[in-house]
């Protein structure tokens, strides 16, 4: 097994890699609700104070108290802290009496209906815009350590419910004797233990997830407390209840079922352990359907059962894939029968998965701009070409099954027979030398010789050792499509993300302010030199206008650059540039009042944006004015 271990080793490697490197990358992209509007506007600025703050978002998201804050000048808080429930998908927080004039910062931090952490934050002012000392967190919710942390435990999940399902389905439906190897047993066993540390892992590190981020309030019993009333912490309870089950399932499948020889109730108990099995396992994905993407959003009544039956055929096809691997590897006598009856369960998984799939891809993204523009569209993407690649290499593990005859496994039973009954005698020639010491050494030597012996049957074959780099390589591919569809599960849904988007133009330009809003990408091609400037300009109007610039870092939070200039230039009637030089008010919040602008058009807003002392960019665009 020295050849093995490297391949191994390179597989396991692997899986840390892509799994490290996709769930920091997926890390700012976690959240699934969107703020789509808000009263007072962000960057408004209002006559009177307002009695209260409220929040539209574009589903609905849970609330508890402090959810939402408002800040005065000075960082004061002046809401009253108890959450309101608006109606819809609209929330608020109510505002002391007398406020004075200037900016005042609106945070928000609750959790999306597919238990995802939300928060934000924005300005408005009273009478006129002013300096304010309060300083927005760096932290994206769902971030930081306990984010990544998080994240991880989320992908163990995933793996050890395909090990544990999967291993358990290819005994009971394609290799039967399997229950009785003791690699198989260890991967099965695996994945439960896998699921179950990775579950009570949740669990606890739910309350800081979706709150503070901080290590210490991982082991804030009070915290747990309250997540055992939330939609995802009774999701989890239900999981870890359903393991209890899937444990008892375990010992009766490498227990009592690989020792019965009597063929009726082999069947029978086969039969019992069938649908015990279906239920556990169905219940287990369904904990994942009730708390995720399929239970909020459009058609969530059709989406959840069809959600169970997307994860089920992953189970069966990846967790299949894994203990055919395991005894190609360390079982020299598996029978092709139960490598050909594999080959039809992975066929039938991926037609599930193929139907499954499109529905769910067409209710997640919905448009063809939000599969290619968005970043769920550009992960769906990777995940249908990874299928694909572990489709084409499934044709070739097929061909290799046909060429895999009985004959030659059989042969391999029997050489195999020979060595055990060998072994089955060395006691007796130890006995009979007398010295137990040297019978010790003998019974090792010759438990090497067998080893070296099954290693050089599982190498016969060459049509076996083409299924199994085959089988290995589909392992490689399924590694990765899995830490995919990890990534996928903490990503905004495309089809949410655009409708939000419309939602938020449609409310800034639109509305009754006539506030035009431009979303301006920059580069300045230093290091950490990408972000976005979103201007708005209101009345939007000739004469006096109201500008607030807000500049953003790819991942949406506030950019604080050291300088920003603004021009406006009308070409059709060699107007212009009109520099504006609006004053700093907030981390990555720029405001300017009495932007004059003389005539009606196409004006071309130029930004210049200086992100250390020698990078800097221009960037523009156009803005119908009038």
């Amino acid at each position: 097994m020295r050849s093995v271990a490297p391949r191994l080793r390179a597989l396991l490697l692997l899986l840390l890699a892509v799994t490290a490197a996709l769930v920091a990358g997926a890390a700012p992209a976690s959240a699934h609700a969107a703020l789509t509007g808000s009263d007072p506007q962000q960057g408004a600025v209002v006559d009177k104070a307002p009695t209260q703050v409220s929040l539209t978002f574009s589903e609905k998201v849970a609330l508890s108290e402090g959810s939402v804050r408002v800040l005065d000048p000075k960082g004061e808080r002046v809401d009253t802290g108890a959450p309101l429930d608006l109606g819809g998908d609209s929330y608020g927080v109510k505002l002391h009496a007398g406020l004075p004039d200037g900016t005042f910062t609106v945070m928000y931090q609750v959790v999306s209906a597919d238990s995802h952490p939300v928060s934000g934050a924005f300005t408005f002012s009273v009478g006129a815009p002013s300096k304010t000392s309060v300083s927005l967190p760096d932290r994206e919710a769902g971030g930081g350590v306990v984010g990544r942390l998080y994240d991880t435990a989320r992908y163990l999940s995933y793996a050890g419910f395909v090990l544990l399902v999967g291993g358990a389905a290819f005994v009971l439906a394609c290799w039967p004797r399997g229950a009785g190897v003791r690699a198989v047993q260890r991967l099965v066993v695996s994945g439960w233990l896998a699921l179950t540390a990775a579950t009570l892992a949740l669990l606890l590190m739910r309350g800081s997830y979706t709150g503070s981020g901080e290590v210490a309030d991982i082991f804030d019993l009070s915290l747990l407390g309250t997540v055992l009333q939330t939609k995802p912490g009774a999701a989890l309870v239900s999981r870890l209840l359903l393991l209890a089950a899937g444990a008892l399932f375990v010992a009766v499948l490498f227990g009592a079922y690989q020792k019965r020889e009597d063929d009726e109730e082999r069947r029978d108990l086969t039969f019992g352990l069938a649908i015990g099995g279906a239920v556990v396992a169905a219940g287990l994905a369904a904990t994942w359907a009730m708390a995720e993407h399929a239970s909020s959003g459009l058609q969530a009544g059709v989406a959840m059962p069809v959600d169970v039956v997307h994860l089920l055929a992953v189970a069966a096809w990846l967790g299949g894939l894994a203990a055919l691997l395991v005894a190609l590897y360390r079982v020299p006598d598996i029978e092709a029968a139960a490598v050909r009856r594999f080959s039809a369960v992975a066929f039938g998984s991926v037609v599930a998965l193929t139907v499954t799939g499109v529905y769910q891809s067409w209710r997640q993204v919905g448009s063809w701009s939000a599969l290619t523009g968005t970043a769920y569209g550009r992960l769906l993407i990777a995940k249908v070409v990874l299928v694909g690649v572990l489709v084409g290499l499934a044709w070739f593990s097929r061909r290799w099954t046909g060429r895999l005859t009985d004959a030659a496994v059989s042969g391999a039973a029997v050489v195999r027979q020979r060595a055990r009954k060998e072994k089955e005698r060395e006691p007796a020639v130890a006995r009979g030398g007398g010295d137990d010491r040297r019978a010790a050494q003998l019974a090792r030597q010759r438990a090497a010789v067998a080893s070296a012996r099954e290693k050089k049957l599982r190498d016969a074959d060459p049509h076996r050792s083409g299924l199994r780099r085959s089988v290995l390589m589909e392992a490689g591919v399924a590694v990765v499509l899995l830490a995919v569809t990890t990534v996928l599960t903490t990503t905004e849904p495309g089809r949410t993300e655009e409708e939000a988007k419309a939602a938020t133009s449609a409310s800034a330009s639109t509305g009754q302010t006539g506030t035009v809003t431009l979303d301006i990408p920059f580069d300045t091609g230093g290091q950490d030199g990408k972000g976005v400037v979103r201007l708005d300009l209101d009345p939007a109007r000739t004469g006096s206008n109201e500008m607030h610039v807000y500049v953003e870092r790819p991942d949406g939070r506030a950019f604080d650059v050291p300088e920003l200039k603004v021009a406006f230039t009308l070409d059709a009637e060699d107007l212009g540039p009109l520099p504006v030089v609006p004053d700093r008010i907030a981390t990555g919040h720029w405001t300017a009042s009495g932007v004059q602008l003389p005539m009606a058009g196409k004006w071309k807003v130029a930004v210049t944006v200086r992100t250390s002392d020698i990078d800097q960019v221009t960037v523009d665009k156009n803005a119908q004015i009038g």
